[in-house]
C-alpha cells in the first residue's frame, strides 16, 4: 500500500499581528488573479500604492484584537484539526494511517513545501482537502492552481486527489447544526438566525462560479436540520471589498433591516469558514455586533465555527476515507 498523506488547506494568516507581517501576507494574497480579477499592470500599481498602504495598519489592528496567546486563531485551530483527524485516522488504519498536515494557500506553510517534505518521507499519495465547504474559483480554485504548478514542475508526477467541495455533505451539515444546537443550549436561542457567507463579486457568479448555489444549498440543508421556519432565518454575504457589486443581501444591511422590522435579538453563523479567523472573530463577532446594536438591536450572539469539534472531524474523516478507497 502506498504511503499516503492528507493535506488540510486553508487560506493562511500573517505570522504576527504587526503591520509588516500583515503586509507580507496581503501582497501575495491580493496579487492572485483568482482573488482579484483585474488588469494585472493596473492592479499592481493600485495594490502597492493605494490598497496596501491604506489597509495594512487597519488589518493589523484587527488581527491584534483577535490574536490568541498561542498565535493566529486560524493557524492554532488548523493544528488542532490536524491532531484530531490524525488521531481518528490512526484509530481506523493503525500503522498504515496517512500522515495529516496543514498547508496554507498564502503563508509560510505552502502546498509546495509540504508536498516536498512529505515526498522526502516517502509519501507517494496525497489527499488534498481545501477547507472551503463551498467551492469558489477565488478560494479552492487557487488551490488547484498551486497543485497544477507543482505537477508541472515534476518529472515523476505525484498521485494527488483533491476534495473539490463538501457544501452538502451530511456529516458537515450535521456538524454545523450541532454547533448551533450547542450554542442555543448555552446561550438561549434568539429571534432570528443569520447565516452569513463570505461574499464574492457578483460578476464571478455571472461568469459561472457555483459559489452562490453552494451557499444556498448549505443554508437550506442547515435550516432543515434545525427544523427552522422560513421566517426564522435569512442568508447574508459579508466581507465585500472594492467598488464592484458583490453577492447580496449584504450581512450588515440584513441586520439593519431586521432592526427596522422590530427584531431585537439575533444569532449569526458563517458556514463558509471551518476555522475561526479574522472574518469571524473580528468582522462577525465585533464589527457586525456593533452594527446591530447601534441600529437599535438588543442582543447579538456569534455562533463559533465548527473548528475541531468531534462532529466536524468526523466529516473530514468521511471525506478522506472516500478518497483513500
Amino acid at each position: 500500500m502506498k504511503k499516503s498523506a492528507v493535506i488540510l488547506v486553508n487560506l493562511g494568516t500573517p505570522n504576527a499581528s504587526t503591520a509588516g507581517a500583515v503586509r507580507r501576507f496581503l501582497i501575495p494574497f491580493l496579487s492572485d488573479y483568482r482573488v482579484v480579477e483585474a488588469p494585472r499592470l493596473l492592479w499592481w500599481f493600485v495594490l502597492r500604492l493605494i490598497v496596501i498602504p491604506l489597509r495594512t495598519k487597519k488589518v493589523a489592528n484587527a488581527y491584534r484584537e483577535i490574536w490568541w496567546e498561542e498565535g493566529s486563531p486560524l493557524r492554532v485551530v488548523s493544528q488542532r484539526q490536524v491532531s484530531a483527524l490524525q488521531t481518528m485516522l490512526d484509530t481506523e488504519y493503525g500503522s498504515s494511517a496517512p500522515l495529516v498536515v496543514a498547508a496554507e494557500t498564502y503563508g509560510d506553510s505552502s502546498l509546495a513545501l509540504n508536498i516536498a517534505a512529505l515526498k522526502a518521507q516517502g509519501v507517494e499519495q496525497y489527499v488534498v482537502v481545501p477547507l472551503y465547504p463551498q467551492y469558489s474559483g477565488s478560494t479552492t480554485g487557487a488551490v488547484y492552481d498551486q497543485l497544477a504548478d507543482i505537477v508541472r514542475g515534476e518529472r515523476d508526477v505525484p498521485d494527488i486527489c483533491t476534495v473539490k467541495s463538501f457544501y452538502d455533505q451530511p456529516e458537515y451539515i450535521e456538524a454545523l447544526a450541532q454547533s448551533v444546537r450547542d450554542h442555543w443550549e448555552k446561550h438561549n436561542r434568539k429571534e432570528k438566525l443569520l447565516i452569513s457567507f463570505h461574499g464574492i463579486p457578483q460578476e464571478y457568479t455571472d461568469k459561472g462560479d457555483p459559489y452562490y448555489e453552494h451557499c444556498m444549498a448549505t443554508a437550506e440543508a442547515l435550516v432543515v436540520a434545525l427544523q427552522l421556519e422560513p421566517s426564522d432565518w435569512r442568508i447574508g454575504f459579508q466581507s465585500r471589498f472594492g467598488p464592484k457589486k458583490w453577492l447580496q443581501p449584504y450581512t450588515d444591511e440584513q441586520l439593519k433591516a431586521w432592526v427596522e422590522e422590530g427584531v431585537k435579538s439575533v444569532d449569526i453563523i458563517s458556514p463558509a469558514f471551518t476555522a475561526d479567523c479574522l472574518e469571524t472573530l473580528e468582522e462577525l463577532n465585533i464589527n457586525y455586533r456593533q452594527v446591530f446594536l447601534d441600529a437599535g438591536g438588543a442582543s447579538y450572539n456569534y455562533v463559533p465555527c465548527v473548528n475541531d469539534s468531534p462532529a466536524f472531524i468526523k466529516s473530514l474523516f468521511c471525506l478522506v476515507k472516500q478518497k483513500l478507497l
